[in-house]
């Protein structure tokens, strides 16, 4: 539903921007993830409106990092992973936080849709790392990370993040269940 990328001239001026600073691109990767750490810890501590907008700041790094990897030359397959890998741990500590959030609140059923929101979320993503093991590209579904971030970053804004969290829950299974469904007829093929 959400563009994965800005537009390509929009890229290509904050990649050699951004890279003409000397800023490499693992770099704005970890500052993101350090980002939403603190996002985390906001809403750990109930800070919900604060988190909202750390969380979105340092999320929208996400697609800053690549366009400064191609402006500067700098894009490598370890880049890419490291880049992967931090984006899953950011979006599964912002998760969990809004577990520990629910749950120091006694809101029990909340805290469970988090941690089912965690699993949905890191199971679209190795639904994609499966799919190009195999050869195969997976771009496609419902609910990609741009739309979880969309979201949380909602609920976190308007004071929303039960209601959130449970379609996170639902939408970030179901997309999981999607893509294994578009992988196993793209297998078949």
């Amino acid at each position: 539903m959400l563009p994965t990328r800005l537009p390509k001239g929009v890229q290509d001026t904050i990649g050699r921007t951004v890279g003409g600073l000397g800023i490499t691109p693992n770099a704005i990767s970890l500052f993101g993830f350090g980002g939403n750490l603190a996002a985390a810890w906001l809403i750990a501590n109930g800070e919900l409106l604060f988190a909202g907008i750390v969380f979105l700041f340092f999320s929208a790094l996400d697609m800053v990092d690549g366009a400064v990897a191609r402006a500067t030359g700098l894009a490598s397959p370890f880049g890419a992973v490291f880049d992967a890998v931090l984006d899953r741990a950011s979006e599964a500590i912002v998760l969990a936080a809004c577990g520990w959030y629910f749950t120091e609140r006694g809101e029990q059923v909340q805290a469970a849709f988090a941690y089912g929101a965690i699993f949905g979320s890191i199971a679209v993503s190795y639904m994609r790392a499966r799919a190009e093991v195999a050869g195969m590209s997976m771009r496609d579904g419902l609910f990609r990370r741009q739309e979880r971030v969309a979201m949380l970053t909602i609920g976190l804004f308007f004071n929303g993040l039960t209601v959130v969290i449970g379609l996170l829950a639902v939408l970030a299974n179901f997309t999981a269940l999607q893509r294994f469904w578009m992988l196993r007829n793209g297998m078949r093929e």
